[in-house]
Formats: structure tokens, C-alpha cells, sequence
């Protein structure tokens, strides 16, 4: 009995230096991680969360500001995804605002559930978006940001002259957010796994992730630095971005039976290839309910068209520029009326 103690002790000490190593390591890595990718937008505060955005094209009261459009980057992202893909493109003709959503990029979250909510965020958004004098907005949303458009429409359909939807996740799916995510919101253990393997771990499986969100595409040249990826690996950015995943299939079906409400001009892009966000139980579906939705099912793309095809994005927002002119002044148009509307042969799919 008296040689387990000092067995127990000795495993005891080797554990805590292992740990204490992993979290040096991490604290380090993390100050370069955020001196190499500072803020490149304003901060803007609302209802005590500091949002972080970033605005670029026309000046406010210039003709065209407009509808604004406003990009919003989907999970373990930030505004620099979009940024790098749409924004310097779409800062040519339109008043743009980036955005990193609430916990993500240089965006600050409280700790509550409640903020995992695209409806949560959304309503921080549009305070922001308020203060940036943006009365009415293009909204396009990647991925999880595309339940945080869907969700802002509803709640603000006066405010939103028109949706994009990227990859959308728009109906409940089968499976799981991942085991990671899954430690990182577990109590006390999700704590030291946040603060001590996230960011190590991160960094070996980082590239081989990237690829799987972009496949069948390659990865673009020195994306994750361009991009700033990386910065999901900070302790906090990871566990907002690890309860918006677990929270969000609950979110979405309660959202669901509200989708005939958003009359406003949708157009809805996906990747026949995408093997991240089902295009049958999203896109398909959805478009199957909007009362004023296009869907574009691009060929031999997978789940981030906007790099993919940036220049179909584009050709989608300004198409619903002069409409959602129309649309606040008339209803929305009945489906036989809108599938006269099209992008162009090559790049529209069934709707």
C-alpha cells in the first residue's frame, strides 16, 4: 500500500507538467495567433457585446449605398473568409459590411447559451447594423450563416431586401456536431481540453479539415493565413463556435414551420458536391417553401461556392438589387412570375 502513494503522486506531477506545458504552449501560440491577425474593421457596441465589422465600397450616402450588403461568414470562420472571396469584388458597386458574428473573429460573446442563437445574433447585427445608418440590407449567409440570414429576415423583414443563401443550413440533419465539440462543452473537463489540446491539435489537423470543407475544389493559395482560420483555435473562439454547432439543430427546427413568412427575393446556391450541408434536406427543401426563392444547384461544387464561383455570388446580389426596389413597395411575386428571372443558363439549377 505504501508504494501506490508514490506511484500515485509521481503520475500526479507528470500529468500536471504535461498540462501546464500544453497550456504555456497554447497561451504562447495564441499572442502570435492574434498579433499576426489583428482587428482590420471598427468595433461597435450593443447590448454590451463589441462587435467587430468591417465596411467597405460606397460611402454611406452616396447613390447605390442601398440596399447595403452584408456578408455573414459561417461556423469556425470570421469576416476575413468573406472578405477574401466577396468583399473587395462586391466593394466596387456596393456598401459592404463584414461582420464577425458574436464569439468568432474579433467579436466579443458572453458566456450564456443564449448567444449561440442565430436569432440572438442576429438582433446584436442588426443594432450594429443600425448604427452604421444600413436601413435595408442584402443579406448573405454561408453555411451556419445561413440559419443567422434566415433568422434576421424573420425577425426584421422590413430591414432585408433580400437573402443569398451559400451552403445553407436551413432544415434539421442527421448526426452530430463532432466529438471535439462535444468535450470542449463538457464541464471542467471542457475547460482544460480548451486551454491545453485545441490549439496543438489544431494546428496538425488544420490543413487536412480545410481540405474536406473545400473538396472537390483545392484549398486557395495560403487560405488559412489570408483567411485568418487559425484564430478558431483561441480557447474562447472555440467554445462559442462549439455551442453554436451543438445548439443549432434545435434552433433550426423550431425555425422551420416560419420559412413561408420570408416573402422577401431569395436566391439559394449550393454545390451538387457538398458533403458538409446536404443539398436535398437544405436548398431543396427550402427552396420548395419560400414563396420568392430561386435555387442555382452548381455543378462539380462542393461546400464553399463562394470561392468556387464568386463571380455567380455576385451576379446573384446584384440581381436583387433593382428587385428588392420593387419589392418594398409591391408583394412578392408569385413562383410563375420568377422563373422568368434567371442568372444565366449555365449556372441555374432546378428550383
Amino acid at each position: 500500500m505504501s508504494d501506490i502513494v508514490p506511484t500515485i503522486l509521481f503520475y500526479l506531477l507528470v500529468f500536471t507538467l504535461v498540462v501546464g506545458v500544453l497550456a504555456a504552449a497554447t497561451s504562447l501560440g495564441i499572442a502570435r495567433l492574434e498579433a499576426a491577425h489583428p482587428p482590420t474593421g471598427q468595433f461597435i457596441e450593443v447590448q454590451g457585446v463589441r462587435l467587430h465589422v468591417a465596411v467597405l465600397g460606397l460611402p454611406r450616402e452616396s447613390p447605390g449605398a442601398e440596399p447595403a450588403v452584408v456578408l455573414i461568414h459561417g461556423a469556425s470562420g470570421n469576416l476575413e473568409d468573406m472578405r477574401l472571396a466577396l468583399g473587395d469584388k462586391l466593394a466596387l458597386s456596393h456598401r459592404v459590411i463584414l461582420v464577425d458574428r458574436p464569439g468568432h473573429g474579433w467579436s466579443s460573446r458572453p458566456g450564456s447559451d443564449d448567444y449561440a442563437s442565430p436569432a440572438r445574433q442576429a438582433e446584436l447585427v442588426a443594432g450594429a447594423l443600425e448604427q452604421l445608418g444600413v436601413c435595408r440590407a442584402i443579406l448573405l449567409g454561408h453555411s451556419w450563416g445561413g440559419a443567422f440570414a434566415t433568422a434576421f429576415a424573420l425577425a426584421f423583414p422590413e430591414r432585408t431586401a433580400g437573402l443569398v443563401l451559400l451552403s445553407a443550413v436551413t432544415h434539421p440533419w442527421p448526426g452530430d456536431p463532432g466529438w471535439y465539440n462535444k468535450l470542449a462543452s463538457l464541464p471542467y473537463i471542457g475547460a482544460v481540453f480548451l486551454r491545453t489540446c485545441v490549439y496543438p491539435l489544431g494546428l496538425l489537423l488544420v490543413d487536412r479539415l480545410s481540405r474536406s470543407v473545400f473538396e472537390p475544389q483545392a484549398v486557395p493559395n495560403d487560405y488559412l493565413r489570408r483567411a485568418a482560420i487559425r484564430l478558431v483555435l483561441r480557447p474562447k473562439t472555440f467554445y462559442s463556435n462549439a455551442r453554436d454547432l451543438a445548439l443549432l439543430k434545435s434552433f433550426i427546427a423550431a425555425q422551420v414551420p416560419h420559412y413561408a413568412n420570408l416573402r422577401m427575393p431569395t436566391v439559394i446556391i449550393t454545390g451538387d458536391c457538398d458533403m458538409l450541408v446536404s443539398p436535398q434536406i437544405n436548398a431543396r427543401a427550402l427552396a420548395a417553401t419560400l414563396p420568392c426563392a430561386r435555387l442555382l444547384l452548381l455543378k462539380n461544387i462542393g461546400h464553399m461556392p463562394h470561392h468556387a464561383a464568386p463571380e455567380v455570388v455576385v451576379a446573384a446580389i446584384d440581381e436583387l438589387v433593382p428587385r428588392s426596389a420593387i419589392h418594398s413597395v409591391a408583394p412578392a411575386l408569385p413562383r410563375s412570375a420568377r422563373r422568368a428571372n434567371s442568372l444565366s443558363p449555365q449556372t441555374s439549377g432546378a428550383g
